[in-house]
């Protein structure tokens, strides 16, 4: 089974990722703030990761830099999940390893569509 670690300081968009994604047979792990998703990362990295790019001040490449140079046998797709489109961010996020972008609020056939066009892309 697929694991998704949902990293977001709203516990309203975690519950609405975690009901989304359960239901279409993933495992899900909650992450309120960076500590929290780097420990969890560094315990078992998951196969995807949703970062809310508000986090860390709106400084996410940086947590996207950490989180890409584990040592881990397992390299997660990044999914950086935006209030707003802000093409410097994306850059910043993109150049850190950021895979795809996703905005909120989001639905549950947006949030599926990403993760359709991340399977695509890795086969």
């Amino acid at each position: 089974m697929e694991v998704c670690m949902i990293l977001d300081a709203s516990s309203v968009i975690r519950k609405v990722a975690k009901r989304i994604l359960t239901s279409e047979d993933m495992a899900v792990v909650e992450a309120k703030n960076s500590a929290e998703a780097i420990s969890m990362a560094a315990a078992q990295m998951p196969d995807y990761i949703i970062v809310d790019a508000g986090i860390n001040d709106g400084q996410c490449d940086d947590l996207i830099r950490q989180l890409r140079k584990m040592d881990s046998k397992n390299e997660a797709k990044i999914i950086c999940c935006m209030t707003q489109v802000d093409l410097a961010g994306m850059m910043r996020a993109k150049r850190a390893g950021a895979d795809e972008f996703l905005l909120k609020p989001f639905d549950r056939h947006q949030l599926l569509g990403q993760f359709r066009t991340i399977r695509k892309a890795a086969a």
